[in-house]
């Protein structure tokens, strides 16, 4: 690939990464300990940049902090890799996350101004998921392995292996879509439960494919692993939540072991969503698509 290895920009999209993944668990622990609306402003917290830290507003407004050092942080990574980076694509991919994040900035604040109504907690929650996932993707894009000259495999099995990722890739972020519907009260659980298990059988077709057809790759082995650990942990996760929601109903607040427990499981699944998205990455970097092997049949032939 045409382009030279920054070690910075690599290393500053891993940090960005980092950021966002903290900011998400911030978003859990705001909306499982009920403090969306203990700052009925925006952007303003109570029209203060320091309000009194007590209650659900140290929730909310170390929420708001951390999301603004987000954005900052994404205006910086984009300035970098229009300074740094030679791939067009890369370069409007940065300026994609700044959208991003204004965007989610925007549904955040509508979410505390049209007090939870309208859809807004569950669209600022699946943003949230698709932010966490542009920046990991660029911090793939980045690295020294994405530019290296790397040994191609073929895919012999039906369906594609890129198909099947970004399907997996999809009804994994259906089920964060579903979870966070549940999580705001604007759908019952059955729909997620029932989700669940098609997750189930999403990501053990695709690891059994991966397994199958490429079990030489080091890369697609440990994407496979991967991806069976953290599901299988985030499955536990989620029985355990669901637990901890039913023994502790009649409580007059969120309970530590509730609050925990779903915190835990909603960032694991934000884990298990990107991860989906690099292993979909990971075969189209790998994995060459069929019509691209049929292009190069005739010249292979010629040469004979």
């Amino acid at each position: 690939m045409a382009t030279t290895y920054s070690s910075s920009v690599h290393r500053y999209a891993i940090f960005l990464s980092i950021c966002t993944f903290i900011l998400l668990i911030a978003g859990a622990l705001v909306t499982s300990n009920e403090a969306a609306l203990s700052v009925p402003d925006w952007p303003l917290s109570f029209g203060s940049l320091t309000p009194p830290m007590v209650g659900g507003i140290r929730y909310e407004h170390t929420h708001r902090v951390i999301a603004a050092l987000v954005g900052l942080l994404t205006i910086g990574l984009a300035a970098l890799l229009w300074r740094k980076d030679q791939r067009n694509w890369v370069r409007y991919l940065g300026l994609a996350a700044i959208g991003a994040v204004i965007a989610q900035g925007v549904l955040g604040g509508l979410t505390v101004l049209l007090y939870l109504h309208y859809g807004m907690p569950v669209a600022h929650a699946c943003l949230a998921q698709i932010f966490f996932g542009t920046v990991v993707s660029i911090a793939v894009f980045t690295s020294r392995w994405w530019i290296s000259d790397l040994p191609q495999v073929e895919d012999h099995g039906s369906p594609s292996i890129h198909t099947l990722a970004t399907l997996n890739a999809v009804v994994i972020f259906l089920q964060v879509v579903l979870g966070a519907g549940f999580r705001h009260r604007d759908i019952p659980v059955w729909p997620h439960a029932a989700g669940a298990l098609v997750v189930l059988a999403m990501v053990t077709w695709t690891a059994v494919a991966l397994r199958k057809r490429f079990e030489g790759s080091r890369e697609m082995s440990k994407a496979r692993i991967s991806l069976h650990a953290i599901f299988g942990l985030q499955f536990l996760l989620g029985i355990g939540a669901w637990w901890s929601r039913i023994t502790t109903a009649e409580a007059p607040q969120p309970m530590p072991v509730m609050v925990t427990l779903t915190v835990v499981h909603t960032v694991v699944g934000a884990l298990l969503f990107a991860l989906s998205i690099v292993v979909v990455l990971l075969c189209y970097r790998l994995v060459p698509r069929r019509r691209e092997v049929a292009a190069t049949l005739p010249s292979q032939v010629a040469a004979r």
